[in-house]
């Protein structure tokens, strides 16, 4: 999608998208910006899953309603993100105590967490109609949010799945793609 900087007194130019250098780079920006672009708070990045599942879980939060959140991040949609991400849920699962000392390290002791519906958010580039199908089919609580980078100063976010909302705690959550109002940071 185009994207052009406007003033009323010189025409429109467009504003070329750009590409991050490394997947951290991306990463870096999402985590300094977790609860602006997601809703949820940073708990872990690099999390080391141990010797029996061996994995780094790039990015763990609690969103606002205290679930587990556990977030991937990809450059490109050629990389496998959706069995990445199911591996990393049924990790979080089993290991609920390594999960709750990190949150209650990062967000204090008192942290209360839902386990009720954990959460993966998969963000890329792009993702095919495969995987948009297969995550709807797999029933797991798993988001696809895809974003672009123009120049060096914007981002644009856009939730291309998310799965149905549950009764919330009395906080309003993104149930539709909404293009119009998807997030856009400044960089």
């Amino acid at each position: 999608m185009p994207l052009y900087h406007i003033d009323k007194d010189i025409p429109a130019v467009q504003i070329k998208a750009s590409e991050f250098a490394k997947e951290r780079d991306l990463q870096n920006l999402f985590e300094a910006n977790l609860e602006i672009l997601l809703g949820v708070r940073f708990v872990a990045s690099e999390f080391t899953t141990g010797d029996r599942q061996r994995g780094r879980i790039d990015t763990l939060g609690l969103d606002q309603d205290g679930y587990p959140t556990i977030i991937e991040f990809k450059r490109s949609s050629r990389e496998n993100v959706i069995n990445q991400g199911l591996f990393y849920l049924d990790w979080l699962v089993d290991h609920k105590g390594d999960f709750t000392l990190a949150a209650q390290g990062a967000c204090g002791s008192e942290v209360k967490i839902d386990w009720g519906r954990p959460r993966v958010i998969l963000v890329a580039e792009s993702f095919s109609e495969y995987d948009k199908y297969a995550v709807n089919r797999i029933g797991a609580n798993i988001e696809l949010w895809t974003y672009r980078r123009y120049g060096d100063n914007l981002l644009y976010l856009d939730p291309i799945f998310v799965a149905a909302p549950q009764p919330t705690k009395g906080i309003p959550t993104l149930t539709t793609k909404m293009p119009e109002q998807a997030p856009t940071l400044a960089l």
